[in-house]
């Protein structure tokens, strides 16, 4: 459902944890307005591929230099009607460019300011640069992954810091901020470091340490390895299966459905889990995933298949829950997408007609933002939008 619609964002990031963080606000019916830089000068900036980040689902375009005294006066004039300005820039360059949280409070004193970077606005790391792998790696969460082939930790198969240590956290501190402002009248200024969310992800560890010394590593924790019955293993036909049977019956119920019952009383038995998982393992081995799935799943085991990407989006379940959604592009043709599947969010959706390549929404955008036919033909006519 449309929760947020009336709200409008002014999102100067195109990728990343903010363009995650537009992606959810946008699903939840705000107004996304997507600032680029003019094609001529776009340098480093990035434009996603088509297809990324819902396409553009919910979302409108502008181009703007921000290296010209137009075009800083484009965003700051945008923010007087704007309700959130999301950022992604390096520490301190916001307000170089002079749109930084306290240019545009000035203007618009009832401003949500959400800054996204890696590490925070202020620390030894705030201007290092990185990318997910290496938030994942200071936060803690590749030190207790699994290991791959030459022992070192895995890299992980989702981009779990950059969509839930920054983007769902930027949304959630943006949404809470609006709440808050129904209340006071006035906006705030919102800190988003990745490695913080990283942090968050990973506080039952955290906390654990912290309270009893106790440091959670690769195959020392329930969660992290240590017993049979927490654990993936390979099936017979080469694919996978996970197993997650932490409570005592559901343990009894995989022991029995495997024929494995001689193990049902050692579940937390330390000295015989290596055995154990060999006994799984080899068991496991004796059919296909699917027929294990048959066998297990629907039977109080905690058991699951794991999905290669081309199966989820197959998967009679997630179809049945209509996660998924059709889409348009004007050169690519029809294809599909994921819809708004977190909760809440509008499972029916129209077809959407994906924009062609560089297309903007500048004059639509310009023009609700209270600039006149003549002042929109002078920007153009001197490059500072697009």
């Amino acid at each position: 459902m449309a929760f947020l619609s009336g709200f409008t964002v002014l999102d100067l990031a195109s990728v990343g944890p903010a363009a995650r963080a537009s992606r959810i606000l946008a699903d939840y019916g705000m107004n996304i307005v997507k600032v680029a830089p003019v094609a001529a000068k776009s340098g480093k900036q990035v434009d996603p591929v088509f297809h990324a980040y819902g396409a553009g689902r919910g979302c409108q375009k502008i181009r703007v230099d921000l290296k010209t005294d137009e075009g800083r006066g484009v965003i700051q004039r945008l923010a007087k009607s704007v309700d959130v300005v999301i950022e992604s820039y390096r520490p301190g360059v916001a307000a170089r460019l002079g749109v930084s949280y306290e240019d545009l409070k000035a203007i618009n004193p009832k401003l949500i300011y959400c800054s996204t970077s890696g590490y925070g606005q202020d620390g030894p790391y705030a201007q290092w640069v990185g990318h997910d792998i290496n938030y994942l790696a200071v936060g803690g969460f590749l030190g207790c992954s699994g290991r791959d082939g030459q022992g070192r930790p895995a890299i992980p198969g989702a981009t779990a810091a950059d969509s839930a240590g920054g983007g769902m956290q930027a949304a959630m501190g943006i949404m809470a901020a609006l709440v808050s402002r129904t209340k006071t009248g006035t906006g705030t200024y919102l800190d988003v470091s990745i490695t913080d969310g990283v942090l968050n992800l990973m506080s039952l560890y955290l906390d654990q340490y912290l309270a009893v010394g106790e440091e959670t590593k690769p195959n020392n924790g329930v969660l992290t390895g240590k017993y049979a019955w927490y654990g993936v293993y390979a099936t017979g036909d080469g694919k996978h299966i996970s197993v997650g049977a932490i409570e005592g019956h559901f343990y009894k119920n995989l022991c029995r459905l495997m024929g494995l019952e001689q193990y049902s009383d050692s579940q937390y038995d330390s000295g015989k889990q290596d055995e154990m998982k060999q006994a799984f393992q080899d068991r496991f081995l004796t059919k296909s995933r699917d027929e294990w799935v048959d066998i297990l799943a629907g039977s109080d085991t905690c058991v699951a298949p794991v999905l290669s990407i081309a199966e989820v989006t197959a998967d009679a379940h997630l179809r049945s829950r209509h996660c998924f959604m059709r889409a348009n592009h004007p050169e690519r043709g029809g294809f599909e997408q994921l819809g708004p599947v977190l909760a809440g969010g509008e499972r029916d959706q129209p077809v959407h007609q994906v924009s062609p390549a560089g297309a903007t929404d500048t004059d639509e955008v310009l023009s609700a933002g209270g600039f006149s036919a003549e002042e929109i033909a002078a920007l153009r006519q001197s490059g500072s939008v697009e």
